[in-house]
């Protein structure tokens, strides 16, 4: 037979990624044909060679479409037409496989001491510039290739309350916004301490006012009226997302006024 010459090495879906890795932990995506979601995680492991590792691992049962190193490297890992096994259960607007909806990033951080609930920030590493640039331009890439709304480029934490904290407060989500890729807030609500906080065992209208408008923005909530631990969780991750400065569980006025803004920001 005639000799076809060298084989060609597949290239990433992306232009930003530099390389492929490939993991054998994927499969075929259920009930859509395509993501329509991304979700940014960072690995939570002492150093981004551990985390790779065990990412390709087919004993780890975990993996992700593309791994974000701190000084940029972008590396795919799976194919964006294939389920990646990152988002674990979680849920968004009532869909409960996201993995099979999303694209999943893992950006390389050693993420916070889980040891300590809730966890404390000034145990958790900063991400690096070049990082953060690759993160961006990757995002930006697969939110154009796949014509994702900025409403769906979420946190771990958006989609599993409670039970993930990453990529944390500590993300910059309000520089993804400033180039064009995610939700942020335009405003600080003014006087928000003029207004009520509702925290945990509250009841009435206004908790399940709250509640309401967290579940029509994704969130996975029931309506109770009640300020229980689900309540708690879910208002933490909004915190951890969009009010940064503030990660209690506690609803105070700029909770609120944050709040609405993000969730009429992303119906329009």
């Amino acid at each position: 037979m005639p000799d076809s010459g060298p084989q060609q090495e597949p290239k990433p879906d992306s232009p930003c990624a530099d390389r492929i890795y490939p993991s054998p932990n994927h499969g075929e995506r259920r009930g859509v044909g395509h993501p329509d979601s991304i979700i940014l995680h960072y690995t939570g492991m002492p150093s981004a060679s551990e985390a790779l590792l065990w990412l390709a691992n087919p004993l780890s049962e975990v993996s992700c479409h593309y791994f974000v190193f701190e000084d940029g490297r972008i590396w795919q890992m799976v194919p964006e037409s294939r389920r990646a096994w990152h988002a674990g259960k979680s849920s968004w607007h009532g869909e409960t496989d996201m993995n099979s909806r999303s694209i999943g990033i893992e950006i390389a951080n050693a993420g916070h001491d889980l040891s300590k609930m809730p966890p404390e920030p000034s145990e958790y590493p900063d991400f690096p510039e070049a990082q953060i640039d690759a993160v961006i331009r990757l995002v930006a890439d697969i939110k154009a290739r796949w014509s994702i709304p900025d409403a769906r480029i979420l946190a771990h934490s958006d989609i599993a309350p409670g039970r993930k904290v990453d990529p944390g407060e500590r993300f910059p989500w309000e520089r993804l916004a400033a180039a064009g890729v995610g939700l942020w807030p335009k405003t600080v609500p003014q006087n928000p301490t003029t207004l009520a906080a509702y925290r945990a065992g509250d009841e009435g209208m206004p908790v399940a006012a709250l509640q309401s408008m967290l579940a029509k923005f994704g969130y996975g909530i029931e309506i109770t009226g009640v300020y229980d631990q689900r309540t708690v969780d879910v208002v933490t991750a909004f915190q951890r997302h969009w009010q940064q400065g503030r990660v209690d569980g506690v609803a105070d006025g700029e909770t609120l006024g944050v709040l609405r803004q993000v969730h009429s920001a992303a119906t329009t």
